[in-house]
């Protein structure tokens, strides 16, 4: 049976992927949950990326050639559906008692500045395809990662006092956690769809690359994530 290119991609990086569902505070959080610092540290780096994606796929749209129509009309589709998401992380930041204010004006941390900074670099003077593998990395560990660490950390925050009421509805402060990881299930789908049309080995050969790149710049946000260091990267 002749595999996808989407099932292709997946099995190509799954070392990567392994490697990046190994990370301890991962492992910890969508099974024990995290305290409240620690999981407004993760809010606060995810505004500090998440507001680049519509801004990247525009730039990455800037680079298409005529060649490029069915990527092009992907990449569309992806802009329409991510705007918004990081005015969900400061509402959620705000509903957990933080400062979303604070959040905004400081200086993103060194991992996160480094992931952003390599997606610009690689979509403008590598190729636009290399946003792909982005996307494969940051929506499809929130479809296989979100509703388990909502639903953990959730519980370590806010125990469950034996009421039926509202389980199902989102609390405050998880609507990107939870509502993000709903949603690009259907990216994935779409993103699946979106590879099949690219067809030339030097494409799929970025896409794959960026992917891993992104594995590991992703793991590094991780890797590095705590109260304490975003405490002293704000001053």
């Amino acid at each position: 049976m002749t595999l996808s290119f989407y099932q292709h991609l997946v099995l190509e990086t799954a070392l990567d992927q392994a490697r990046f569902r190994a990370i301890p505070l991962i492992l910890r959080a969508v099974t024990l949950g995290v305290d409240r610092d620690l999981y407004l540290a993760f809010l606060a780096n995810a505004y500090h990326h998440v507001r680049h994606t519509c801004p990247l796929m525009g730039l990455a749209l800037s680079h298409c050639r005529e060649d490029d129509a069915a990527y092009r009309a992907g990449l569309l589709d992806y802009v329409m559906e991510e705007k918004g998401h990081e005015a969900w992380i400061l509402e959620d930041i705000a509903a957990l008692g933080g400062d979303p204010r604070h959040v905004v004006e400081r200086t993103a941390p060194f991992a996160v500045r480094m992931m952003v900074a390599y997606a610009y670099f690689a979509v403008e003077r590598i190729s636009p395809y290399t946003l792909l593998g982005m996307i494969h990395v940051l929506e499809g560990m929130s479809v296989a990662l979100a509703p388990a660490a909502a639903d953990a950390i959730r519980a370590h925050l806010t125990p469950d006092d034996g009421t039926d009421g509202a389980r199902d509805a989102i609390p405050p402060g998880f609507r990107y956690l939870t509502t993000h990881g709903q949603l690009d299930e259907n990216h994935v789908d779409l993103f699946a769809g979106l590879l099949e049309r690219i067809d030339t080995p030097a494409r799929r050969g970025l896409v794959v690359q960026a992917a891993r790149d992104f594995y590991r710049l992703y793991g590094d946000v991780f890797r590095t994530l705590s109260p304490a260091r975003e405490i002293r990267d704000a001053a």
